[in-house]
Order: C-alpha cells, then structure tokens, then sequence
C-alpha cells in the first residue's frame, strides 16, 4: 500500500515540514531557521520560538505542497512531532497537525523527535540493514542505542548532565563564539593544537556506556582563566575540547559496538555532522570490517523529513492518533510503542 505523508516538525527553534511518499521517497522538504530570532538573547527563548513557528508554519506547508506539486486530496496522512521539546512549539505542530487531518479527513499520528533523528538515516539511499548501533548526539541529548528493529529500541547509555550538543554549544559562548557556537567551535579548532590542553575525558575508564560532560565544560573554564584568552590560546582550547569530546564518544561507541557485536554503526543528530567525529569513526569501522552511516548535514539537525519519513512507517502499520491533541515535552524513546 503507497502512502504518501505530510511531516511537520516545531520541537525547538526550527520549523520544518516535508512530504514523504512510501515508493517515490522524498519529495520535498523546507526548513525555516530562528537562528537569528535567538542570537540575540544567547540562546532558545520558548515563547518567542512558539511565536515564529505561528508564523511561518502555514506558508511553509503551502510551499511544500507546491514544490511537490500536491493538493491535499494527494496527501494520505500527516505525522507531526509529539515530543520531547518545548511545550509551546510543540503544541504549534500537533494543533495545526491535527486540525489540518480533520479537516482533510487524513488520519494523523504524533512522531517520537529521537526516533525521527535515530531513521533519518534510512532518507539515504546507502543505508543500514537491522540491527544496528546508533550514536545520537543532538543539542539537548547523548545517548548510544541498540536500533533492533523499527520501533524496537534498547537504550544502552545516554547522558547523566549536559549532552554533547549543550557542551559545544556552552564552551563556545565562554570562548565568544556567540549562538549558536557548536558549528563556529568546530571551525575554530582548526586552527588549535589538540594536544597542548589535556581536558579529561569524563567517564571513558568506567564500564558504563552514559556520558557525562558538564566536569569538561568547566575544566575549560577554569583553563581559559589561567591563559591570556588571546586568539591563539582559544584556538588551542576549542581544539583541545572537541578532542576530548570526540573521544570520549568514540570510545563509549566502540564499547558499544563489541558487547552488541553489531557491524553497523548509524551517527545521529547535529553534532553528528562534526567532521573530527565523522574521520575518527570512520577510521574505526575501516579497521574493524564494520561501516559506519551518517544522515546529509541538513538532516543531522531539526528536520521535516525525518517526521515524515517515520510517521509514514507508523501510519502503514497501523498506528494514528485519535482527535485528542497531546504532546510530551519530556519524553524516554524506551517508552515507544513496538
């Protein structure tokens, strides 16, 4: 049975939307960014995102449709993001998400954000078969899980504090890199000597597979006190960090990787599409006869397309939501129905 799925997503400060078709693939997907709404403030304000989702949610869907050369009679289901994020722009999504299947009398189904970034990968026309080890590593979670099959997940670990994302994002506003700082830290760290700081790498020596990262953002602080702060020494601490940072993932991720026995690795989430993480673990799966699959960068971050490439999955077996309109802010994707 073709099904073809409008996916909207408004967790945070992205606005997303993109129309995914079970034979064809994906046919469109727009993207609008808050970035520069937030800059000013150093970081997501949650009324004001709510606000801009308001905004530019309907026009963003009416472009879509165009690009794909759809009306709404083409549409066979809409997914929208029920959680985890932020209450108000969550809420954004599922109302309009829900009300536009009323009206077009579509069913609709409220998608799992984690799970949309943990099969972004499958929008790849190299992809991984089940079962397979993905590392998740988004703005506000870390967390390694064992992807049985599609609904199918066992957490193996995840982060105990600050997740990656938040790290590189904190690190960089102490160096003066602004909002947001994950991308400016990364470019900035070419510039560095990895080795001259020798940050520690939280957690990497215990047999546990969580991540902790909030002792490494403040080990950065207290060094940056100690230097003179110029150019040259905050190229070294950003370079030095996100070395820090990027082994501790790889090491956590091998570890992984050998107790599951798992060949496949899948990289998720926006800080998936740092290139010192990407080189380091590709170098490992080369070494070892494994391989290791990333999403594009556009679908590393917030996205539509993920939306609707598993609302697709969950419409086609069965799954939709009935006329009450509910979101989970926080929400475990153990909690996931199979």
């Amino acid at each position: 049975m073709a099904m073809r799925v409008l996916g909207i997503e408004t967790s945070c400060d992205e606005t997303g939307v993109a129309i995914y078709d079970s034979q064809q693939g994906l046919l469109t997907h727009q993207l609008y960014s808050q970035v520069e709404l937030h800059a000013r403030y150093g970081g997501v304000v949650p009324e004001l995102a709510s606000r801009d989702h308001v905004r530019i949610l309907l026009p963003l869907i009416d472009q879509a449709l165009q690009q794909a050369h759809c009306k709404r009679d083409d549409i066979d289901g809409i997914a929208y993001t029920a959680g985890p994020g932020l209450m108000g722009a969550l809420l954004v999504g599922a109302c309009l998400g829900r009300s536009l299947a009323f009206a077009w009398q579509k069913p609709a189904v409220g998608v799992h954000h984690m799970e949309g970034h943990l099969l972004a990968v499958m929008l790849e026309q190299h992809k991984p078969a089940f079962p397979f080890v993905a590392l998740l590593v988004s703005g506000g979670h870390t967390m390694l899980v064992h992807v049985h099959a599609f609904g199918h997940y066992e957490i193996l670990g995840e982060s105990i504090d600050d997740a990656a994302g938040e790290a590189f994002d904190k690190t960089a506003k102490l160096l003066g890199l602004g909002y947001p700082g994950g991308a400016a830290l990364a470019k900035l760290a070419e510039k560095g000597n990895p080795t001259r700081f020798n940050f520690p790498r939280p957690l990497i020596h215990r047999p546990t597979l969580d991540f902790s990262f909030s002792g490494l953002k403040t080990a950065v602080r207290n060094t940056l006190i100690q230097t003179d702060g110029n150019d040259h020494d905050k190229a070294d601490i950003a370079a030095s960090f996100q070395q820090a940072v990027v082994d501790t993932l790889v090491a956590k991720t091998q570890r992984a990787l050998q107790q599951t026995g798992c060949a496949d690795l899948v990289v998720a989430g926006g800080v998936g599409a740092n290139q010192c993480l990407r080189d380091t673990l590709q170098a490992y799966a080369r070494q070892h006869q494994g391989h290791v699959y990333f999403p594009r960068h556009e679908f590393c971050t917030d996205n539509g397309a993920m939306i609707a490439y598993v609302g697709c999955q969950r419409l086609l077996a069965g799954n939709q939501n009935d006329l009450h309109i509910k979101v989970v802010p926080r929400w475990p994707i153990s909690d996931l129905e199979r």
